[in-house]
């Protein structure tokens, strides 16, 4: 090209832009708002001397100046969550946070602490760079871990983030240390680039942990959807068995709704002592157990009870939910009524489910409902504090549990458990038998997670099932749910011929009511029941029982009181601090109950089609 042209071709260009720029000034167009590229987020994960219990991140912001305004600020927030979803405790996650630093283009800046769980940064910068320090040494499925056999990423405790970004796309790129080979999680992997995942937006990421190490895998597929099993910690198991019975457990599980929402599914199971409880995620889930899990019928039972549970959370809360359960707030509780439904409910599927899957009879099945009313009725909080209210005060009395919540509160798991086995019965008598607590979840599922793409409110749930039974569902909503009033519970197994009865037999002997740990000759109260001889007559929590009527207590304090009446009065010798006390207890009836279901004498017809129909007897 001559010079003489090449000038008039970068003239004519000069002039291109300079009209451009007049005609955006002329629209009211200014360069602030011309469109941007598109913000991103991508979190590097290494953890090279695991032994340490460290996990270390760098957070790489790219294009994030307009998206948080921190051009204009001058600063950018990056929050860390103060809880984990399905865990509904505020842990403070920050407090394992150290060495927080911030650089853009390559020099370090300023950043300091502004909340509890809040760094700022002073840039304006397009692009920054974060690293901090995770302290991990707490193994729980709600925490995170690393030592030198393996890491357990809880995604919450793990990556920070900005609100202005939460709904982009997130990257995570794992760097395993050395000697290990295998990441599980639900996260889908990015194609051709190993160890690196991608999640549509934070909701995601905070709901997929991730286990890192060499566990072992198998895998099957149930209802038409790949399941794979990640399986840490040295233990025996008949892999056949176990891919037959998880298959089991999964396709009665999607039965419920008839519906699978997910591509793939992924269990994560530790075994790891002493083991036990899980946590739901939106296609994974993480298990704890111990290694004795597989070892006997009875333990083996009791695991796939927690994989029936947890399972069916993938319906129940992560997608057929109360509207306070997503999207999340990660800074603050996230408040409902309706944990006995999300968490209680699920817990009555749990058992429901491997009854219709075949790992407990029908008779077994009878025998679990029994228990689980049984276990509430004994709890002297039962008639403190209603279901609604457990499920409110789950942030802070659930997970806060002292000597006197006995006394004083109800599980939503245990009391929801049993709420879900009366509604089920009431459904299945509304209907005459047309419908069942399925029909409900479906419902749920279709109208407010397909439909309308959101949670229900209190009131539309109570609407949802009594259009499901056909009828009002007042003392089922006014009494067993939202008060701690008696339940009339032949009121519902009526229908089905059934009827329950209080075994425990009722003798003259006299009851105490205390519970008592025994260690080195010492005899210590733990506990006090409400309305017992024991706290009417003044026993504390943290007593050390020394004699009773002179006879001195070393093991088994019951033998003492064995044989002594109703109404006998007996004297307690205490060290309480320090100082001896002796204090007289009256004692009083045993309040204790045990309770069976047996059958209706002269059941009709209609009654044992009901009960067939309850127990999927065909």
């Amino acid at each position: 090209m001559k010079k003489n042209t090449r000038l008039l071709y970068l003239l004519t260009i000069w002039t291109f832009f300079i009209s451009c720029s007049t005609m955006a000034s002329a629209l009211g167009v200014d360069d602030e708002n011309l469109p941007a590229v598109s913000p991103t987020v991508t979190y590097v994960l290494s953890m090279p001397e695991p032994q340490t219990h460290y996990f270390e991140v760098e957070m790489q912001l790219k294009n994030v100046a307009a998206a948080t305004n921190s051009k204009k600020n001058g600063y950018i927030d990056i929050k860390m969550p103060v809880w984990t979803p399905g865990s509904y405790l505020i842990r403070e996650y920050a407090k394992n946070v150290e060495g927080f630093t911030a650089s853009a283009g390559g020099k370090a800046v300023v950043s300091d602490k502004v909340s509890k769980n809040t760094w700022r940064v002073y840039t304006g910068d397009d692009n920054l760079t974060v690293r901090y320090r995770v302290y991990a040494n707490d193994l729980t499925v709600r925490t995170c871990f690393v030592d030198a056999d393996h890491g357990y990423v809880t995604p919450a405790g793990t990556f920070m983030y900005h609100d202005a970004l939460k709904n982009i796309p997130l990257r995570v790129v794992v760097q395993p240390y050395k000697t290990w080979k295998n990441i599980a999680t639900g996260l889908p992997p990015v194609a051709g680039q190993d160890f690196t995942y991608e999640a549509p937006n934070l909701d995601i990421l905070i709901d997929s942990p991730l286990e890192i190490g060499n566990h072992k895998t198998f895998t099957f597929t149930a209802a038409g959807v790949p399941h794979t099993v990640a399986m840490f910690g040295d233990v025996e198991y008949d892999e056949e068995r176990l891919k037959a019975d998880y298959k089991r457990i999964c396709e009665t599980a999607f039965s419920v709704v008839g519906e699978h929402p997910c591509k793939d599914y992924t269990f994560i199971v530790q075994h790891i002592p002493p083991g036990g409880g899980g946590l739901e995620h939106l296609n994974s889930t993480t298990l704890e157990t111990n290694r004795n899990a597989y070892s006997t019928e009875t333990n083996y039972k009791r695991f796939f009870g927690l994989v029936a549970h947890e399972y069916f959370h993938l319906w129940n809360v992560k997608r057929i939910r109360p509207i306070a359960l997503g999207p999340f707030d990660y800074e603050n509780e996230n408040y409902t009524h309706m944990l006995w439904l999300s968490e209680g409910c699920t817990s009555f599927y749990g058992e429901y489910i491997q009854m219709r899957a075949g790992f407990y009879s029908p008779t077994d099945y009878l025998g679990l409902v029994a228990n689980d009313i049984t276990g509430i009725e004994n709890q002297p909080g039962v008639r403190v504090q209603s279901v609604a209210e457990s499920s409110w005060d789950a942030w802070i009395k659930g997970y806060r549990p002292n000597e006197n919540s006995s006394n004083s509160t109800i599980s939503y798991y245990s009391k929801g458990s049993v709420l879900g086995l009366l509604l089920n019965l009431a459904i299945l008598a509304g209907s005459n038998g047309e419908r069942n607590m399925d029909n409900l979840m479906r419902f749920l599922y279709t109208e407010y997670y397909k439909k309308q793409q959101r949670g229900f409110t209190d009131a539309e749930f109570r609407q949802a099932a009594e259009q499901t039974a056909g009828r009002k569902l007042d003392d089922f909503f006014t009494i067993a749910v939202n008060s701690a009033e008696p339940i009339n519970y032949n009121a519902y197994f009526e229908p089905v011929g059934m009827q329950l009865v209080n075994v425990a037999a009722r003798t003259q002997d006299g009851f105490l009511g205390t519970a008592t740990v025994y260690s080195n000759g010492k005899a210590t109260i733990t506990g006090v029941r409400r309305g017992s001889a024991a706290y009417t007559g003044g026993l504390n929590v943290g007593d050390e029982i020394i004699s009773v009527d002179s006879v001195r207590v070393t093991d088994d304090l019951l033998k003492l009181i064995s044989g002594r009446r109703v109404g006998e009065t007996i004297n307690v010798l205490v060290n309480r601090a320090g100082f001896l006390r002796e204090i007289p207890v009256t004692l009083t009836q045993n309040p204790l109950v045990s309770y069976r279901l047996e059958p209706l004498p002269n059941q009709t017809p209609a009654q044992k089609a009901l009960y067939n129909r309850w127990l999927y007897i065909k």
